[in-house]
């Protein structure tokens, strides 16, 4: 069982990230939790990459003085799987918004789904999603948008190491990506349909690795506070 002076000297928690939860969430509730345990007034706790509320996975979360290391890990390669919807647009590219577009698919073909692919693999330009918490002048983008208000994005160079459909369902691709810091799978998706001449958005989303931290060995936030110690 960790104790409270390996809190606050550092740890590095590996947390399963669950669905609609903002990472911000997830911090609040291990520091309140790490506090109650040890009657604690203050820790320093935070995340090493943000995941969306609709993304499930690997969130790297850091105590103490392991904090200052928290800009090490956010630039580590990143492993993802999740799923493409072909055929129809979101604002958002995923969920959280409506389907605003529908484009054909019936031209597709899984030869053309899988050599796609390689247009995306090494360095690419990508353009950031408008609904995202990226800030220009001092807003987050996700705010313009939901005001209605056009904003220009300037494109950022990402770089796509590995990216695969691992299954074909009709409609549905599943997918895995590895990946640099900053890329947007969201945008992945997005521009994956204009590619094929179509459409597709992200229906799902779960991050397998961050450098060496792998999903596997990660705890949900409630398995975590089960094995600190009762009050």
């Amino acid at each position: 069982m960790t104790t409270e002076e390996e809190f606050k000297n550092g740890q590095v928690l590996l947390i399963d990230k669950p669905l609609t939860w903002t990472s911000f969430q997830a911090v609040n509730k291990l520091r309140w939790a790490i506090r109650q345990a040890f009657s604690i007034k203050k820790i320093k706790v935070g995340h090493a990459g943000t995941l969306d509320p609709l993304a499930t996975g690997l969130l790297v979360i850091c105590t103490g003085k392991m904090t200052k290391q928290i800009n090490t890990f956010q630039g580590q390669e990143k492993e993802y799987t999740g799923t493409f919807v072909l055929g129809a647009t979101t604002p958002s590219y995923d969920l959280e918004s409506e389907i605003d577009n529908r484009f054909p698919k019936d031209h597709i073909t899984e030869k053309q789904i899988h050599e796609t692919t390689h247009q995306f693999i090494g360095k690419i330009e990508q353009f950031p999603p408008i609904f995202s918490a990226l800030k220009k002048d001092g807003k987050r983008l996700y705010e313009y948008a939901r005001a209605g208000e056009t904003v220009e994005i300037k494109s950022r160079e990402v770089e796509i190491s590995e990216f695969e459909i691992t299954q074909i369902n009709d409609l549905e691709l599943k997918f895995r990506v590895v990946c640099s810091k900053g890329t947007y799978i969201r945008s992945l998706a997005h521009d994956f349909g204009k590619a094929l001449n179509s459409g597709a958005h992200l229906s799902e989303l779960r991050r397998t690795r961050i450098g060496e931290f792998k999903i596997e060995n990660a705890l949900t936030p409630q398995e975590f506070i089960d094995k600190l110690p009762l009050k």
